[in-house]
């Protein structure tokens, strides 16, 4: 039976939501609370789906039926009215401004500011790569969380890497989500109602090539005749020398700058701008180490390059280490980075704090709050460690069996 205005002004709330249907799929809903929904129940694609028509009295019976017959004519031509409305959303988003993309360059402006400008960038490329393509157009407050688990997946099933690429693209989402929340855009953050675990694979742990302790007194041994024993050159010798006594990551090491040096001071300071983790950080030079710098400035003194390569302007190649430990035998078995783990290892067996290891490693966790303090803290007992760590390698290399390196 057709409804009547004067059926649906008579219309009662109930214990139970109801529906009055008044032919072809147009259906009144009335809730718990007697509010009052039109809507068109059809089916597209062999499924059922139903698209709101609007509210009553908004919407009166004479204006819902007109609706009806625009949304049918769609469904006739093999249109999805449903998927219609959306894409006028996402236009009046793009026109005003409010489209996921927008917003996401607003943040990205903000959050940019004192960033390096080249990782500024790379943030900025990932998210037009790989998130824009997929819902850069949306209204921001229309993204849900299954839609940004579904545009991980996609980055997931890719190329190069894709699964640190989903990570990164959805921890950027999320902070996009946060940007927006706090400036009202949006009332919430839906990328974190899920976790990255909970969507992508775990990528399995690869532990960096490293030779056993027992093994580090040949190493150091067969360093040191790198360019007598082995054909090799002498920077490379005093690189990989260097590299024990510092902790640093080959890139680390070998970008590095005479500028950076405080002979007086004792102390190496690395920009925060070359340091993986984006913070300074100090390395306290040992008795050796400055013995080795000394002969370095006899050799590369005149250049801003420590370790500078044979191109004006440029430092040695990363492979340079990795390759001159292939020379010496240690191919599969021994990393330029096997010396931080080796490092650690053994600090971590003799008792040293924890917290003054990682420091040194510069990669302990850190909050925005505290990382500009991290890199100076706990100086003098880190002073003290790299100096007892110095003297212990040169007791093994030696042959002393040196059981504890505060006694080295």
């Amino acid at each position: 039976m057709k409804l009547t205005n004067a059926f649906i002004k008579g219309i009662k709330p109930s214990k139970g939501v109801q529906k009055f249907p008044d032919g072809n799929g147009l259906v009144l809903f009335c809730d718990l609370k007697g509010t009052l929904a039109w809507r068109y129940r059809y089916r597209f694609a062999g499924k059922e789906k139903m698209l709101s028509l609007g509210m009553y009295p908004a919407v009166n019976l004479k204006q819902a039926r007109e609706k009806l017959i625009q949304a049918r004519a769609l469904v006739d031509q093999g249109i999805n009215p449903s998927e219609v409305r959306q894409e006028k959303k996402r236009q009046a988003a793009i026109a005003s401004g409010n489209s996921f993309q927008a917003i996401a360059m607003k943040w990205h402006e903000t959050w940019a500011v004192g960033k390096e400008p080249s990782h500024a960038r790379r943030i900025l490329r990932r998210l037009e790569l790989n998130v824009f393509k997929q819902i850069g157009d949306k209204p921001i407050t229309s993204i849900t969380a299954p839609m940004l688990v579904a545009m991980v997946k996609k980055i997931e099933s890719g190329e190069n890497s894709p699964l640190e690429i989903a990570k990164r693209a959805y921890s950027t989402c999320g902070q996009i989500f946060r940007f927006a929340v706090a400036h009202g855009i949006c009332e919430r953050n839906p990328a974190a109602d899920v976790k990255i675990s909970d969507v992508v694979k775990n990528k399995p742990v690869v532990h960096r090539k490293r030779i056993d302790a027992k093994d580090l007194p040949k190493l150091l041994r067969d360093i040191d005749s790198y360019d007598s024993q082995f054909g090799g050159d002498e920077l490379t010798r005093l690189a990989m020398q260097l590299m024990t006594l510092t902790f640093l990551r080959t890139s680390e090491l070998i970008q590095a700058r005479w500028d950076e040096i405080d002979f007086k001071g004792k102390e190496w300071r690395v920009p925060a701008k070359r340091m993986k983790m984006k913070d300074p950080h100090i390395v306290h030079l040992t008795t050796q180490a400055i013995g080795i710098l000394n002969r370095l400035k006899e050799i590369s003194g005149g250049r801003d390059l420590i370790f500078p390569s044979e191109k004006p302007l440029k430092s040695m190649s990363n492979n340079t280490i990795l390759f001159a430990l292939y020379r010496m035998g240690y191919r599969g078995r021994m990393t330029g980075h096997g010396f931080r783990g080796l490092a650690s290892t053994i600090l971590h067996e003799q008792g040293y704090p924890h917290d003054h290891i990682e420091l040194q490693l510069a990669h302990s966790e850190r909050n925005s709050v505290s990382a500009a303090y991290n890199f100076a803290t706990y100086l003098p007992a880190r002073a003290k460690m790299m100096q007892d760590w110095a003297n212990y390698l040169d007791g093994v290399k030696a042959g002393a069996r040196v059981v504890n390196l505060k006694t080295a």
